[in-house]
């Protein structure tokens, strides 16, 4: 898989993560670091970096690869996060009755929960408190297109390129790290 685009795909979810508001900020930031975390890396070295599992390959080689800050990390995490995002909208788009907040909780229990320890879970469950009203969020993030119509797209094409990152990380043994 190519580093750029996969790291240009992930940026473009950033928008519409913040429009989420106060819910998602840590969620913003964390998969903002992590985006320029690989992309930092990326441009050290665009030609040895180009595929994004090159920079997995060379933290593995070097020990370095379970390191809080290392790309794998990151990787491993934007991921996780993406994850989680692909799953919230699958819910608004399969459980239309469903409030934003059970739409995001449900989305957690599904993807990052198991990863997360005490402080972050319960941390994550009051940020949901602030999710905002379904409606609106839909309305702000709609415009005048297809948005049930796009975010179905975009969890089809998206979701594989995911599950591609999983099997390569569990490859190298590195699929299963917690939060530290």
């Amino acid at each position: 898989m190519l580093t750029k685009p996969f790291l240009e795909v992930c940026k473009q979810i950033l928008p519409v993560i913040e429009k989420f508001g106060a819910a998602m900020t840590l969620v913003k930031s964390d998969v903002g670091g992590n985006i320029t975390r690989l992309e930092t890396k990326y441009l050290s070295n665009p030609a040895e970096f180009n595929l994004l599992y090159s920079l997995v390959r060379v933290e593995v080689e070097a020990k370095t690869a379970k390191a809080s800050s290392s790309c794998t990390n990151g990787l491993l995490w934007l991921t996780r996060a993406m994850d989680f995002l692909l799953e919230l909208f699958r819910n608004l788009l399969e459980h239309q009755d469903w409030t934003m907040s059970q739409a995001c909780s449900d989305s957690y229990a599904k993807t990052l929960k198991q990863w997360h320890g005490w402080f972050a879970s319960s941390s994550f469950s009051v940020a949901m408190k602030l999710a905002p009203d379904r409606k609106k969020f839909m309305d702000v993030i709609g415009g005048n297109g297809d948005i049930m119509g796009d975010i179905e797209k975009f969890c089809t094409n998206f979701s594989p390129l995911l599950q591609e990152n999983h099997k390569f990380l569990a490859s190298v043994g590195l699929d299963d790290m917690k939060a530290s």
